[in-house]
């Protein structure tokens, strides 16, 4: 397999960076990820919006123009001759003289197998746990996930697939997902303070059924444990649905109807980019 680093394809096990690196050094970076399938690249706009966005809050410049850097994604594609998969951009904050000023950064892509969530999860849905904290810039796609890491082993001994950041009484999302709740009154709600605004969320807000609607609101904790119907979404999860948030069960403890309905409304959307 090959990967990209700033101008020229190594073998993937020859792709690295200096320990100077200030991504190394304090964790300074960005990145964005994406799925292509049947060689097509989803919604590639949308994460190259939110890239190059994130390059500019973050100070870091990147080298390539769009449409350059969408040539050499798909020239990275051609050589590895794998048409599903997903892409990781990173760009890191350089090769830093005394380890905490920005540098001219690197620009590493690579390519990643993708395996999408199956029936059982889909049918089951999951458990998640709940944690009071707010991601830094979270506007932003940063390489900092120090908090989600390391509260995997709570995750882990908790039975649970994950977990809801929130402050104040109020939800904001999880450390790589979004969270979107269905109330009673079948209305359709994900926080819209302190999130990453995730592009699979995007498209969900675009979807309007006849019998539910959906925007943007506060949501606070007690709206979570209230909800008729709770759901996760992300680029690699699209929905998942959520029957038990801490120890309170979600509605019936089933997926619901609304929730299934958007995914297959999302993967509609997916085969129509």
């Amino acid at each position: 397999m090959y990967s990209f680093l700033n101008n020229e394809f190594l073998s993937a096990e020859k792709t690295f960076i200096h320990a100077s690196d200030l991504a190394t050094q304090r964790g300074y970076g960005i990145f964005d990820f994406f799925k292509i399938m049947n060689g097509r690249l989803l919604f590639v706009e949308d994460y190259f919006d939110r890239f190059y966005r994130s390059a500019e809050i973050m100070r870091l410049p990147i080298s390539l123009s769009r449409e350059e850097l969408k040539k050499v994604i798909l020239e990275l594609v051609q050589k590895n001759g794998v048409s599903d998969c997903g892409i990781k951009m990173i760009l890191t904050g350089g090769y830093s003289p005394g380890g905490y000023e920005i540098a001219s950064p690197n620009l590493i892509i690579t390519q990643h197998s993708l395996t999408m969530p199956g029936t059982p999860v889909l049918d089951k849905g999951i458990k998640i746990i709940t944690h009071e904290y707010v991601r830094d810039i979270p506007h932003v796609k940063t390489i900092n996930y120090i908090t989600g890491i390391w509260l995997q082993k709570r995750i882990k001994d908790e039975h649970a697939a994950d977990v809801l950041y929130h402050l104040n009484g109020l939800v904001s999302e999880f450390p790589r997902c979004n969270l979107f709740i269905v109330k009673e009154d079948r209305t359709v709600i994900t926080p819209a303070k302190r999130v990453l605004h995730g592009i699979t969320r995007k498209n969900i807000l675009n979807l309007n059924g006849k019998d539910f609607s959906i925007r943007e609101d506060d949501v606070s904790l007690q709206d979570v444990f209230k909800a008729k119907e709770v759901f996760l979404t992300s680029t690699t999860k699209r929905v998942i649905p959520i029957v038990q948030v801490d120890d309170t069960m979600i509605g019936i403890g089933k997926p619901g109807e609304i929730s299934l309905r958007i995914l297959e409304a999302l993967i509609e959307t997916e085969n129509k980019n």
